[in-house]
Parts: structure tokens; sequence; C-alpha cells
């Protein structure tokens, strides 16, 4: 917001900048929506027809823009795909705050309701369902999507660290073993909450991911609270 005036002869400036700033802000937010609209039609082309056989082309078809105005957004196929991801990461930051205050001093029920959540809406939310078959089953890491490859592993590992991070806020919290080994620990909950949802998106009729959300998830909480081989060495 343009602040007007302390110093009169700056007024006019001031006022000059106020009429012209609707533009500026109309013309940022129409830039914003077309970014959206091509990333929504990348989404739906890469989880259609796979990330190698989908060109800027096809996005660009689908999103009813030119290529260039595709440029003028991403360079290329690996930076529209990193931006859908952290477009998809920062919806769920958004929503553990949520959750958070939600549930204040409980960091267990913060992740029980997370975890959930990832679940129930990869069923759910069209968006979100399609995302994750790009990621599992839809995406080659050959050629120009190496970059891409770097990318996740640089993720993975920070995944790790989260949860090992939310793991330890648990065990704070006595919620969870205190000799809970929280490295081993998050390489199985990567591992089980991948592996399920990687299992439902290729074949969704073998079980009701949805319906059985809260079991799964309270059976991988089981598991971090009663299993020996999760214990750090005496």
């Amino acid at each position: 917001m343009v602040v007007i005036g302390y110093i009169h002869s700056q007024m006019y400036v001031s006022l000059t900048r106020c009429k012209s700033y609707p533009m500026a802000r109309n013309t940022k937010q129409q830039a914003q929506e077309t970014r959206n609209h091509i990333l929504d039609a990348a989404i739906k082309r890469f989880s259609e027809h796979g990330v190698a056989k989908t060109s800027l082309a096809d996005i660009a078809a689908g999103a009813g823009v030119t290529r260039g105005a595709i440029y003028w957004h991403f360079k290329n196929k690996t930076d529209l795909l990193n931006e859908i991801w952290a477009q998809s990461e920062s919806g769920l930051s958004a929503l553990e705050i949520e959750y958070q205050s939600k549930y204040p001093g409980d960091p267990l029920s913060v992740m029980r309701a997370m975890l959930r959540y990832v679940f129930e809406a990869t069923v759910t939310d069209p968006r979100r369902r399609a995302l994750m078959e790009i990621i599992y089953h839809k995406c080659e890491f050959v050629g120009e999507m190496t970059t891409l490859q770097l990318m996740q592993q640089n993720l993975y590992l920070e995944c790790y660290e989260k949860i090992e991070e939310v793991l330890a806020e648990c065990i704070d919290a006595k919620q969870l073993p205190e000799n809970l080994d929280t490295r081993r620990a998050a390489v199985v909950m990567r591992g089980y909450v991948s592996g399920i949802m990687e299992n439902w998106l290729f074949m969704p009729e073998s079980f009701d991911l949805a319906t059985d959300a809260p079991q799964l998830v309270e059976t991988l909480i089981d598991m971090l609270t009663h299993s020996i081989t999760l214990r750090k060495s005496a």
C-alpha cells in the first residue's frame, strides 16, 4: 500500500502511484492466473500422457496459451514440475500450521491428522491425485528430467530431517518412546506412506484408501510406539 505523505512535496507522486496501482495489481493478478492455468494444464497432461511424452506445445494447447507465454513463466518442463511440487508442499505446510493450532502441545495428533489427510486427499482431491500419479508412475528421470531427479533426492533428505523433527517433538511430549531411533523410524514412515499410495494409485480397486486411512495411520503409530527394532541400541 502506498502511504501518502508526511512530506507535502511527495503528495503528488504518492497520489499518482495510488492511481496506477490498481492497473499494476490487475496485471500482476492476470499473470498469476495465467501461471496457475498453465500449471493446471501441465498437471492434467502429465498425468494423462506422462512427462516424457508431453511437450510444452501440448501444455500450451491445453492451457489455451502460446508457447511463448509458457516460456515467460517457466524455463522448461523441469521448472514446471518443480513449481507444481513446490505448490503442493506449501499447501501441506499451511495445513500443518492449521492442525498445530487445533492441537496445541499435541504433536502426535498433528502427525496423525496430517497422515490421514495425505491418504484421503490422494483419493478425494483430483489435483493431488494427478500430482501423485505423476510422481510415482508418470515421470521418467532421464534426459532433461535428471535435473529434477537431483532436486527430488534433495527433497527426500529434507523429508527425512523433517520427519525426525516431528518424531523428536512427539518424544519430548512423551507421546513416543524416548529411545526411538528417529532416523530409522523416518525411513520406515516414508517407505510405509509412499508404498501405500503408490500401490493404491497403481490399482485403486485393490483397497479403499480413503476408508482405510484411519486404520493405516494407527498401524504406523502402533509400529512407532511398540516396535522393539525401532529402538536405539543400548
